[in-house]
């Protein structure tokens, strides 16, 4: 590509309204351009990464002997009524009526129509085990799009679906396509750690996601300085062996005014956080709900929202409630108690008074409140011991590039798709999900691979091999050899984007590095020996050698 005919620019100014160094690059280089809230245009230079990415994607799921076939984005509201996931969804989806008025939505995600596909073959145990996967661009209206690609409205995945008459046959299914995406993590050179996930609108049995460890990311990841142990904040396990061995103390009612924090609550009563109950109140659906957790632990909501069974929980109006809002605590709270597993075995605990300015101390459960649920309902915490061996927990922030679902027979039962086993009896097929964000993958390797300069893509997905740059675009030597150059590379099939722009040589080599390309190649002084400078993009070290010797180390 000659960047003097082509549609190629890039930013000289910093990029404000990006928070992330990927989304910052992106828009810097010219590769995408916002248009809306988590909403994207991709320019040249970005589509061909897309492409490059989807291409090794699509050879290992080739490999892993999946077949390509392609899903509408537009999709019939009953549907996902069928499956259930309607009201799952909730006011995440894009809807819209078409001019007979019947509802239609923009996929978020296309289980149920892979599940109808799948009927077209299904008859019996022989139409089985089979794998079939799309690329596709998928719409959720997200409530606080950001992060640049990370967190978006509009996005491309590559999602994919197999199909196995029973849980054996799904668990070949599932490390088949877990080896592939480890595959393209591993030709990308992510640095990634595969965790377990909640299963979330999904459902299904298992949920694992491929994380991306990053400096910056939504996700927390849990892991173990011993051991593999690995899980997303959301779905770790926390185990407190506590028990409190004193003997119980009259409840008691104290003044505590202008307390707003637990650490006040604390300090003011001479005593530690964890001695606290906190009392969250929350909605699920139109039920409030109270729940009880240690003052030095924070509550995890989906935890909670998966104990409860309902899709997610929302924050109550206080206003509108009979709360008192900084001093609940559970004693004589009408509503439905969940306490958190850890507290069970607590005694002469501090609660909130349901009164202003108020708390009991030497609170017991069971003699001056009762609870309706317990379960573990808290988040884990650094220097937390691991459920697996007993080490030590630590965090670190990923970004969720890829989720495999093991979905079992949800979507089959609810869809209808059965086959006829050796038996001659009707039994629900089962499923596996397997969806990488493309755009997701694109920011990770951007936020694992930059430097002040720019953009240093791995190359296997930069836009080309080899940037050629010709200082002194009135000399005419200069002109013949490169060209010469330009068209040798084309000829030997390397992907070459050649800055022929009349522009000084220093925006030559910052746009090249911003970019992100592997090697260059200039142009200049010693074109009427016909001897070239050729460096790396990871290297601030050149050497001139002859067009055959690039070509050589090109080939290597």
């Amino acid at each position: 590509m000659r960047i003097s005919k082509s549609f190629f620019y890039t930013l000289r100014e910093d990029v404000k309204n990006e928070e992330t160094t990927s989304g910052k690059l992106l828009v810097k280089s010219g590769m995408i351009k916002k248009e809306g809230a988590g909403i994207y245009m991709f320019m040249p230079l970005g589509l061909k990464v897309i492409h490059k990415l989807e291409n090794i994607i699509r050879e290992e799921m080739n490999n892993a002997g999946a077949t390509e076939v392609l899903m509408p984005s537009l999709i019939h509201q009953d549907i996902y009524e069928k499956s259930g996931r309607n009201k799952a969804f909730g006011s995440s989806v894009f809807k819209l009526n078409d001019r007979f008025a019947k509802p239609y939505i923009l996929g978020p995600t296309h289980e149920e129509l892979f599940t109808i596909a799948a009927m077209q073959k299904v008859r019996s145990y022989k139409d089985l085990p089979f794998n079939i996967y799309q690329f596709q661009n998928k719409f959720r209206d997200e409530p606080r799009p950001r992060y640049g690609l990370i967190r978006v409205r509009e996005f491309i995945m590559k999602d994919a679906y197999s199909f196995d008459t029973d849980l054996d046959g799904l668990d070949i299914s599932y490390n088949k396509m877990i080896k592939a995406y480890k595959n393209v993590c591993d030709r990308l050179n992510i640095d990634y750690r595969i965790v377990t996930a909640d299963t979330g609108v999904m459902g299904g049995l298992l949920s694992e996601e491929f994380q991306a460890v990053t400096e910056i990311g939504e996700d927390i990841l849990v892991m173990c300085d011993k051991c593999d142990y690995a899980s997303n904040i959301e779905v770790a396990k926390v185990d407190l062996d506590r028990k409190d061995n004193e003997e119980e103390k009259p409840i008691e009612l104290v003044h505590t005014p202008n307390l707003k924090t637990v650490e006040d609550v604390a300090n003011t009563l001479n005593t530690t956080k964890d001695k606290l109950i906190k009392t969250m109140i929350f909605k699920a659906g139109e039920e409030l709900i109270a729940c009880l957790i240690p003052g030095d632990r924070e509550a995890n909501e989906v935890k909670i929202a998966k104990l409860l069974d309902v899709p997610e929980l929302e924050k109550p109006d206080y206003e509108n409630e009979d709360i008192t809002f900084g001093f609940v605590g559970p004693k004589d709270l009408d509503i439905k108690i969940i306490i958190d597993n850890s507290l069970l075995n607590s005694k002469n605990m501090v609660i909130g008074a349901n009164k202003v300015d108020h708390h009991y101390i030497n609170a017991n459960i069971n003699r001056d409140f009762t609870y309706d649920i317990s379960g573990d309902i808290t988040n884990v915490k650094e220097g937390d011991i691991c459920p697996k061996c007993g080490g030590t927990i630590h965090f670190k922030k990923g970004i969720e590039i890829a989720n495999p679902f093991k979905l079992g027979t949800k979507y089959s039962e609810a869809m209808g798709l059965n086959y006829l086993d050796q038996n001659n009896e009707l039994k629900p097929v089962v499923m596996g999900s397997y969806g990488i964000g493309i755009g997701r993958t694109i920011a990770s390797i951007i936020e694992q691979n930059n430097d002040e300069a720019g953009i240093i893509w791995p190359e296997e997905i930069a836009p080309y091999k080899v940037v050629l740059v010709q200082i002194n675009m009135q000399d005419e030597i200069q002109t013949n050899f490169a060209n010469k150059v330009y068209e040798t590379l084309k000829n030997k099939n390397i992907e070459v984007i050649f800055d022929d722009r009349d522009e000084r040589p220093g925006v030559k080599f910052a746009d090249a590095e911003l970019i992100g390309i592997p090697y260059k190649i200039v142009v200049g002084r010693d074109a009427e020996t016909e001897k070239l400078e050729f460096g790396k993009r990871l290297s601030k070290e050149t050497e001139t050698i002859a067009l055959e010797e690039v070509l050589n180390k090109l080939r290597n």
